[in-house]
Formats: C-alpha cells, sequence, structure tokens
C-alpha cells in the first residue's frame, strides 16, 4: 500500500516512496518555496529558552 501525503506548499497529493524525488514536496519548485520561508523567517522553531529567561527576576549583580 502507498502513502499519499499533501504537499506542505501546495497541498497536492504526494506519493511516499522512492520515485518521489521531492517528497514531501511535490516539485523543485514548492520545496523551494518552503526553503526560502525558513530563510525569510516566515517559519521558526520557538525558542523556549528566551521565554523563561524573560520571566526571571532580574539579577541583583548586574545592577552594580
Amino acid at each position: 500500500m502507498v502513502t499519499i501525503v499533501k504537499c506542505p506548499t501546495c497541498k497536492r497529493p504526494v506519493e511516499w516512496s522512492q520515485e518521489s524525488v521531492y517528497r514531501p514536496f511535490c516539485s523543485d519548485r514548492c520545496r523551494l518555496i518552503d526553503l526560502g520561508a525558513w530563510f525569510g523567517e516566515q517559519h521558526r522553531i520557538p525558542d523556549e529558552s528566551s521565554t523563561a529567561a524573560d520571566e526571571l527576576p532580574p539579577d541583583s549583580s548586574e545592577e552594580s
């Protein structure tokens, strides 16, 4: 049985197999659009360490 997934960029069905060289994308164009979105920071992985650091009280040694 062949698994069918949706292209993350255009939502077209893509066969998940060795013949699908751009999987999970349907084409090189969709792959490059997604890569450009990462480079342009439209896609981001949340940085949990910065939000945790923002919640800490200020260090009293920094006030000197």
